[in-house]
């Protein structure tokens, strides 16, 4: 279904802010990594404290991004919830 929707597209993710609810959906995602200075360090596919999420595509298009994550709150198969600078999120596999 998420093919048809989405122009081949699958939907394998959905990420939902606490605060007002809005949400984003993509069809996979990875964990970035800074240095210091705000430059790109390194790209993983595991959350952890200090890393920020992006959402596919993985361009200049991509469908969202968070900033650093200071606390992973829940982690199990499929479901993390984790607070950033600013927000808290939770992240299903769907």
């Amino acid at each position: 279904m998420g093919k048809l929707l989405f122009g081949g597209h699958e939907i394998n993710w959905k990420l939902v802010r606490e605060r007002d609810g809005l949400t984003k959906q993509s069809e996979d995602v990875i964990w970035l990594e800074f240095n210091k200075n705000g430059t790109f360090k390194s790209k993983h596919k595991t959350p952890a404290v200090g890393r920020s999420l992006i959402m596919s595509p993985f361009n200049e298009f991509f469908i969202w991004q968070t900033t650093t994550i200071t606390e992973i709150v829940e982690q199990r198969d499929n479901y993390i919830k984790f607070k950033t600078e600013n927000s808290n999120y939770e992240l299903f596999k769907i």
